[in-house]
C-alpha cells in the first residue's frame, strides 16, 4: 500500500458520516483512507473505477463499495450527479454485527444493477434518502444518516446468499462467528491499549485462546496483512490523528501511539507515509516545532 496517497477528510475525526456530490472533474487519483466509501454511479455511458488492482466499467445505478484502507481511483466517470457516502472506520467497529458484515463483504467491491436489480435498487433508494437528510437543515441529520447506513448494511447482509459462494471462495476460510468474535476482541483491545507493555503476537494469541500459528494465519485472512504490519498501521493511524491536533509534542505522540522510541517512530512514519512526522504535522498546523526530535534519526 502506498501510504503517501493517504487522504484525509476532517469529518473522520469528528463524526461518523459524510456525503458529497457535484464534482465536475471526471477523475480522481489513486488514493486510500481509513474510512470507507460507497459510490452510487451517476449517469453517462462511461463510468470507470479502480479498486485495488481491479478496474470496473459500470452503468448508472451500480454501486461501488470501498472498505477502509483500500486503494481506489476514479478513472473516468460522472462525478457531478453521482453520490459519495463516507463512513468512519470507528463507526463500523462500534458494533460486532457491522464488523462481521464488513469482514464478510471485504472482497465485494461492485453491486451491479443488472445482476442484482432488487438489491441495487433498494440500496439506491436508501442512498438517496441519506442525501435528502444530509443536505437538509435537520439538527439530527448525522444520527438519521447513520441509521440509514445501518439499514444499508443490513439490506446488503440479507442478500448474502447472492454473493456467498464467490465471497467464501475468495476469503478462503470457514471461520466460525466465535473465532471472528475473538479476533475482533483482540483487535479492539489493541486499538484501545496501544501503550500496553506487551502487544506481542504470542500474547494476543493467548488472549484469543488459540495457538500462535493459528492466530497468525487467521489474522492475515481477517485483516489482509500480517500482525506486525497491521500493528504499525494502527499506531500510525493514532499518530496521524494526534498530529493534526497540535496539542502534544512529537515525543508524546510517539509514546501515546505505542512506539518505543523516537527513532523507530520516525523511521516507520517516513517509510510508510513518505514524509517525517514533523512534515506531516506542518500540513495541518503550520509547522509546529517542539524541538524534541531529530526527524532523520
Amino acid at each position: 500500500m502506498d501510504y503517501s496517497r493517504y487522504e484525509i477528510y476532517d469529518f473522520d475525526n469528528r463524526s461518523a458520516f459524510n456525503m458529497s456530490t457535484g464534482y465536475k472533474e471526471r477523475s480522481y487519483q489513486n488514493h486510500w483512507h481509513s474510512y470507507g466509501e460507497i459510490l452510487l454511479v451517476g449517469p453517462g455511458d462511461t463510468n470507470v473505477f479502480k479498486v485495488n488492482q481491479n478496474i470496473y466499467e459500470l452503468v448508472p445505478g451500480d454501486l461501488v463499495l470501498i472498505w477502509p484502507m483500500e486503494m481506489h481511483a476514479i478513472i473516468d466517470a460522472d462525478r457531478e450527479d453521482s453520490l459519495v457516502i463516507q463512513f468512519s472506520n470507528a463507526f463500523m467497529n462500534s458494533l460486532f454485527d457491522l464488523q462481521r458484515i464488513m469482514h464478510f463483504y471485504r472482497n465485494l467491491h461492485v453491486i451491479c444493477i443488472n445482476a442484482h436489480p432488487v438489491l441495487a435498487s433498494r440500496l439506491g433508494v436508501i442512498a438517496y434518502e441519506m442525501k435528502d437528510i444530509f443536505f437538509s437543515d435537520t439538527p439530527d441529520r448525522e444520527l438519521r444518516c447513520c441509521m440509514l447506513l445501518m439499514e444499508f448494511m443490513l439490506t446488503l447482509d440479507r442478500h448474502r446468499s447472492e454473493f456467498a459462494p464467490e465471497l467464501k471462495a475468495e476469503a478462503g476460510n470457514g471461520y466460525t462467528e466465535d473465532i471472528l468474535r475473538r479476533m475482533i476482541t483482540v483487535t479492539d483491545y489493541i486499538k484501545n491499549n496501544l501503550t500496553a507493555d506487551d502487544l506481542s503476537q504470542a500474547t494476543m494469541a493467548e488472549m484469543a485462546g488459540i495457538s500462535k500459528d493459528y492466530f497468525s494465519r487467521i489474522f492475515k485472512n481477517v485483516t489482509g496483512m500480517n500482525y506486525n504490519k497491521w500493528l504499525n498501521m494502527i499506531r500510525l493511524e493514532k499518530a496521524t490523528e494526534l498530529l493534526t491536533l497540535n496539542e502534544r509534542t512529537l515525543t508524546e505522540i510517539a509514546m501515546l501511539s505505542g512506539f518505543q522510541s523516537i527513532p523507530s517512530f520516525n523511521r516507520v512514519f517516513r517509510s510508510e507515509k513518505g514524509m517525517s512526522p514533523r512534515e506531516y504535522r506542518s500540513l495541518f498546523v503550520g509547522g509546529h516545532d517542539d524541538g524534541e526530535t531529530k526527524e532523520d534519526a
